[in-house]
């Protein structure tokens, strides 16, 4: 996976082959930072988008960048990060204003190069070095009930974020699917889902998956997730009811995808934000159809 190099903060990966949607994800980032973007701040000005969540109280939409953290509620994006950090990886927790995170800090941060797993407690103005500073840069991070699982060329899981396990997976994940309310764990591949059940410490491979670029778990207020979403290098989008054991295609999303986030819908059909490169776009119908998130 490490042996190809792209430009720094390539904007098309999905005009890549399937095969290469690991490369491209992991090799998207550079050590070089970009000044501080004041806020507020134009959606075309953000950059690369690495993740993103929605909050299940308010709907808060928030986007990890290659700036910081942006709250992209309202069509006027404002930066919350009080520094530059490139935020690679980032992930959000059960708390509203917890979130993990992964990159590389830019000339106004103090964090070591690459900060390893960072943690804000402050609804992300303020980040804190927690483990594996200088050594780890998560491009792909998620937290599955209190455990946590990244990958930084290697897949790594944590039960508390300070102490890490090499995992025996030998497959490469583009984005990795978790949840506080749940053991199952989600990882996309240039050959398809694989399947965790126990906070990422075993792996299974999907039968029959469809090859999907992005996923998520539709976060629930009540249960643990069952439903899942996934998006295709086209497009194309999946939805699962069983947490990713099954998949149909319902719809199509327009524009470069960048990141994905869903919340628990009705009658099977949750709520899906995506992060393009054009803007955020919402789904309300599971994926059938999209529009501008704000106007």
């Amino acid at each position: 996976m490490k042996t190809r190099t792209l430009p720094a903060r390539t904007r098309n990966p999905l005009a890549a082959p399937l095969l290469a949607l690991p490369l491209l994800l992991l090799a998207g980032c550079s050590t070089a930072t970009t000044p501080t973007t004041p806020a507020p701040t134009p959606a075309a000005d953000i950059g690369h988008v690495h993740g993103m969540s929605v909050d299940l109280a308010s709907t808060k939409i928030l986007l990890a960048a290659h700036d910081g953290l942006y709250d992209a509620t309202t069509k006027t994006p404002v930066k919350i990060s009080e520094t530059t950090i490139d935020l690679m990886g980032f992930t959000a927790t059960a708390d509203p204003d917890t979130f993990y995170a992964s990159g590389h800090p830019g000339p106004d941060s103090s964090l070591p190069n690459p900060v390893g797993l960072i943690k804000s407690t402050d609804a992300g103005k303020t980040w804190q070095q927690v483990s594996r500073g200088g050594q780890s840069d998560f491009h792909a991070l998620t937290v599955s009930g209190g455990a946590l699982i990244g990958f930084d060329g290697q897949l790594r899981t944590s039960p508390d974020g300070t102490t890490w396990d090499t995992s025996t997976a030998t497959f490469s994940p583009a984005v990795l699917a978790g949840s506080p309310a749940s053991t199952v764990v989600l990882a996309t591949t240039e050959a398809g889902v694989q399947r965790s059940t126990d906070h990422g410490k075993t792996w299974q491979p999907v039968p029959e998956s469809p090859i999907i670029q992005f996923a998520a778990l539709a976060v629930s207020a009540v249960k643990a997730p069952t439903e899942a979403v996934g998006v295709a290098p086209d497009g194309r989008v999946y939805l699962s009811g069983d947490s990713g054991l099954t998949w149909t295609t319902t719809g199509k999303v327009t524009g470069q995808v960048e990141a994905v986030t869903a919340l628990e819908g009705t009658a099977g059909k949750p709520r899906i934000w995506v992060a393009t490169t054009d803007g955020v776009q919402i789904s309300t119908d599971g994926g059938a159809t999209f529009h501008p998130a704000t106007t």
